[in-house]
């Protein structure tokens, strides 16, 4: 009910560097608008999901979780337990998906 909440965090987090630092360069730096492309992407299709299974509502407080007591620990554990391995599987597959693109990049053609 709230995994998408770290890749959203993230997918901010992302834009807002993206928007500081526009000439990022490096390795990473030039394939970081595919991550980014990737959390937002990834984080509105499970918020579209989570509305659609009524786990995301339009009135307070939004997480059906936090309703009932103890809702903010199983908000939390879902975080944790749930959205921050989606990041990090993510951002792995970003990683190795970038390093197989620059690898491509760098091969001579003849």
């Amino acid at each position: 009910m709230s995994c998408f909440i770290v890749p959203l965090i993230q997918a901010a987090a992302t834009s807002a560097y993206r928007r500081i630092r526009p000439d990022s360069t490096g390795f990473f730096g030039r394939n970081l608008a595919s991550l980014e492309k990737m959390l937002w992407g990834g984080s509105i299709m499970l918020i579209v999901d989570h509305i659609a299974n009524g786990e995301l509502t339009w009135k307070f407080p939004f997480l059906t979780a936090l309703g009932a007591e103890g809702g903010g620990v199983v908000v939390l554990r879902e975080m944790i337990g749930v959205g921050l391995p989606m990041s990090l599987v993510i951002t792995l597959v970003w990683a190795a998906w970038s390093v197989w693109k620059e690898s491509r990049q760098m091969k001579p053609t003849h």
